[in-house]
């Protein structure tokens, strides 16, 4: 991108257009996940055929996030910004839509799609953000996205318990989201190529450096979704918890790694991105040790609770190293981006297949040691703590980083 100067004013209006932009994007995300219901109903599929079309969002989102580099290039940042998440706002009123199995499949294709274009827009320009601001944010913006989801998902549950149509909710909730974003999107950065900047290619496997710092998100990941997933069953069968006990338990890792995201970008200033993944990592470690011996509800909530304090700012971070490990940020955060999501597409399944085949406490055994790696590879986001400009004066102008 061009060397543009920007005032520390408008720095910090971006920033908080940014996070208005990934708090909608995940608002999106909490309206479409508590319908999921309805729309099964509506389209009239089994629970295996529900499966595998859920599996259609993270191939969409794979297939399209290489894509959204070159689109930036051409239109701007801002501009590309704003008709992606556009985009990704009004595709939430296509999978109620489906009266069937192909129709639904073809709609969360393109669900995902959406979303992953406008996933690796808003983190690139959450990078460029915080790198003319000279401190963390990015795991304040995830934060945000976390904030978002559950405003979503807490109108998506006032909508069902009324029994509202979900075409019609969604219908709404499209319309009042677009608004927000398309207009949250004016005072986002206006980054445009330089002159004489090649456009990224129509598609490239991800860099060497995306891979590496891939690999702490597809831990980091792999741990959440196994526990968003799992942690009520395990209570449930494992330690025969109460109905209420084990949603409970979700909830409250949910709720954990939200405020430990809000809260992160201080710790990651003091400290740096590498100290904070690394005891991240062993924080999350010690809490799957904690839910793999527990031997009482409390035990393992408080596992839980540890391990979504230890993961929840390694995503964030990872984009922002990403962000900064090359000359073409998007092309590296697409790569981190995919890598994770094919981590949250494969966690679950394979979760469930190990406690299938051995026990649920070998699956979370499994999940303890993917934490430890964490801890053992963070030393691949030194890059994005050595790059990171640094702003000693609160008004100073802060150019972009040095072509």
């Amino acid at each position: 991108m061009s060397n543009v100067v920007y005032s520390q004013r408008e720095v910090k209006r971006a920033r908080y257009a940014v996070a208005a932009v990934f708090a909608v994007h995940g608002a999106v995300t909490g309206s479409f996940a508590t319908r999921v219901p309805w729309i099964q109903d509506h389209a009239g599929v089994s629970a295996g055929q529900l499966g595998i079309a859920l599996a259609f969002p993270a191939l969409g989102a794979s297939v399209a996030m290489p894509v959204a580099g070159r689109i930036t290039h051409r239109f701007g940042a801002r501009n590309a910004l704003r008709g992606l998440i556009a985009l990704w706002t009004l595709s939430l009123t296509l999978p109620s839509l489906a009266p069937n199995l192909l129709t639904l499949c073809l709609a969360l294709f393109t669900y995902g799609a959406t979303a992953g274009m406008g996933d690796v827009a808003m983190n690139a320009l959450g990078v460029e953000v915080e790198n003319r601001l000279g401190r963390s944010i990015m795991s304040g913006l995830h934060g945000m996205w976390s904030a978002g989801a559950l405003i979503g998902s807490a109108g998506g549950t006032l909508a069902a318990h009324l029994g509202a149509d979900a075409r019609v909710h969604h219908a709404l909730a499209a319309a009042v989201l677009t608004l927000l974003g398309v207009l949250s999107c004016q005072w986002v950065l206006d980054l445009q190529p330089a002159e004489d900047e090649e456009p990224p290619p129509r598609f490239a496997l991800p860099p060497r450096s995306a891979l590496l710092i891939g690999a702490v998100g597809f831990c980091a990941v792999f741990a959440e979704g196994a526990s968003l997933d799992w942690s009520a069953v395990y209570l449930r069968d494992q330690l025969d918890s109460s109905a209420g006990l084990a949603a409970a338990c979700t909830t409250g890792f949910t709720l954990t790694m939200a405020i430990a995201r809000i809260a992160g970008d201080k710790v990651v200033d003091r400290y740096g991105s590498v100290r904070t993944v690394r005891a991240s990592g062993v924080l999350a470690a010690l809490g799957g040790l904690l839910i793999v011996v527990a031997d009482h509800p409390a035990v393992a909530m408080s596992g839980f609770a540890l391990l979504g304090l230890g993961i929840a700012v390694v995503v964030p971070l990872c984009f922002a190293a990403a962000g900064r490990s090359g000359p073409n940020p998007s092309q590296a955060i697409a790569g981190v981006a995919t890598i994770t999501y094919t981590s949250g597409l494969i966690a679950p399944s394979a979760i469930g297949g190990l406690a299938q085949a051995t026990s649920l406490v070998v699956s979370f055994g499994l999940v303890t040691v993917l934490a430890c790696g964490v801890a053992v590879l963070a030393g691949v986001l030194r890059t994005g703590d050595r790059d990171r400009p640094k702003v000693t004066r609160p008004d100073a102008a802060v150019p972009g980083p040095r072509p």
